[in-house]
Parts: C-alpha cells; structure tokens; sequence
C-alpha cells in the first residue's frame, strides 16, 4: 500500500515512530541514490509505498535524472504539487540538486503530521515576494506538543523555499 493510500484511509496523521520510521530509511536511501549522480524528483505519500515488515519503499524513477553531466541542459519540468520545490518549476537543470529531492520529503513529512497536502511551493514564493506571510503553516505550529521539536524543525528547514537554506544533502538532514 502506497504512504498515499494508507494516510487517505486511516485519515489520521501518524505517530512520531512512524514518521521517522519513514524518512530515516528514505534519506538513507537517497544517500545512495544521490551519491550515484541521480535525483529522484518526485518525492510525494503516493511514492512511498510500505512493505508489510513496516520499511518504506521509495517507488517511481520514472521523473529521476542523472544530476551529473546535466547541468548545461534544460530539463522537463516535473512537478506534484504541494511536493515540487521553487526550482522544480524551472526548465534549468543547474537549480536542482538533492536538496530538491529533500523539499518533496519534508513536503510528504508535513502530510504525515499535519493530515493536508502542503500549500503548493508557486503559492507561498508569491506571497512572500508580495510581503505577505507564508501561507504554509509552520510544522513546529502544527505539530507541537505531538511530536519532538527537532522533527518539526527539520520539516520545517526541508520546506523553505530558498534551496540554499535547505539541507544541502540526505547525510546532512540525518
């Protein structure tokens, strides 16, 4: 069953053991994945699918790009939205990298805590460039007192929408 599906059935978001029973193995698995030159680019709950022993799945390499030697290339834009950060709306493959990738999982992480799809990245760049707040409630908001403050935190920094900001890679989010 794919994390979409479970979510959407259950209807209730899940535990702190659960949540970081999902994105540890992930991040360990885009360690790999990006240590081999490759990003995923479409991170999102119906990519995810849980084994029965509990381990998630990290599906669907149909979106993945090799990131290396692809930087003088322009690249379909791919997007899910509410999953797809800032630069994934861009054709220019130099703006992407792993910290793409970590976007569309704090994006699946915020689902799993808050029970709502993410605002969508295009949505909240715009209101804050017209000095508006960010309409994406803040994950140390929506999850506090249910969860640890450095899980919420690092939802939080796997969201912002200045790729620079973000955890530059998996190792580094771990």
């Amino acid at each position: 069953e794919s994390l979409g599906q479970y979510l959407k059935r259950t209807g209730t978001p899940l535990t702190e053991q659960q949540v970081r029973g999902i994105a540890e193995p992930i991040l360990r698995g885009l360690s790999v994945v990006h240590a081999g030159g490759f990003l995923h680019r479409d991170i999102k709950p119906g990519n995810i699918y849980l084994r029965r022993e509990g381990e998630p799945l990290l599906i669907d390499f149909g979106a993945a790009r090799q990131a290396l030697g692809e930087h003088s290339r322009s690249v379909t834009g791919i997007v899910s939205a509410g999953y797809a950060p800032p630069e994934q709306y861009s054709t220019d493959a130099k703006k992407q990298g792993p910290w793409t990738d970590l976007y569309g999982l704090g994006a699946t992480l915020y689902r799993c805590i808050s029970g709502t799809d993410p605002v969508d990245s295009p949505t909240r760049r715009e209101a804050v460039h017209d000095g508006e707040a960010d309409p994406l409630v803040p994950a140390r908001q929506v999850g506090k007192g249910r969860y640890a403050p450095d899980l919420l935190a690092l939802i939080d920094r796997l969201l912002l929408l200045t790729a620079r900001e973000r955890p530059q890679s998996a190792g580094e989010a771990l």
